[in-house]
């Protein structure tokens, strides 16, 4: 994890600890705009009312503050899928994992769009990250989706595109925000998207994973 330049040779007082926030707020910006490569010290500097000597007092390098963030975003992003509980109901479970993943396409659009940039270059900062750390998470949920499915809860199914496909329909609605609220319309467009979106897709994933009869069976 990325460690501020100011924590590494002292304690952090509590004015050290807001100016780092107000650096990665303003690099948020900056980065969800125009991506790592299209992004310098000098706008996050602007962006943060800060000269850039003073900047650099905190974070060394561009790659230290995007560092930073990207760790932060891994953490929040994968906290949910961290929640999903193998003891708990299949399709609670999976209805409660996407509305987590909507609420936070609605909350951290931004931080959507950074990540969604690290993976549009080729994953460059986080490739041992998502091979190990995320790889590892997957791996485990996948097998509680194969448990369920094997104890007849859900249908048969590959645990791996289940995962990738609840990622890519709710973080739809914060990569793709424009688009999606110019295509529904003023009317159809404010706050309340999300809920539609949430109820259109718990029916199509908990529809979809619903164990079918099996046909002549008594």
């Amino acid at each position: 994890m990325a460690i501020p330049r100011a924590a590494k040779t002292q304690r952090r007082t509590r004015i050290q600890e807001e100016k780092e926030e107000q650096i990665l707020e303003a690099a948020l910006d900056v980065f969800s705009v125009n991506g790592f490569r299209g992004s310098t010290i000098d706008q996050i500097a602007e962006v943060a009312g800060m000269s850039k000597p003073n900047l650099l007092y905190y974070f060394r390098t561009k790659e230290a503050i995007h560092r930073a963030l990207i760790d932060r975003v891994l953490f929040t992003w994968l906290e949910p899928l961290r929640a999903f509980d193998a003891d708990g109901n299949p399709e609670s479970e999976i209805r409660s994992y996407i509305r987590r993943k909507l609420e936070m396409a609605r909350d951290f659009p931004r931080e959507s769009r950074l990540f969604a940039n690290e993976m549009l270059q080729g994953a460059p900062h986080v490739e041992d990250e998502l091979k190990g750390p995320l790889k590892e998470l997957v791996d485990e949920k996948a097998e509680v989706i194969r448990a369920w499915a094997k104890a007849g809860k859900i249908a048969r199914c590959d645990p791996y595109h289940l995962i990738f496909s609840i990622w890519s329909t709710t973080q739809h609605y914060a990569d793709f925000d424009v688009q999606v609220r110019a295509v529904l319309g003023q009317e159809h467009a404010g706050a309340g998207r999300f809920e539609d979106a949430a109820r259109f897709l718990e029916q199509l994933f908990i529809d979809g994973l619903k164990v079918k009869p099996v046909p002549g069976a008594s």
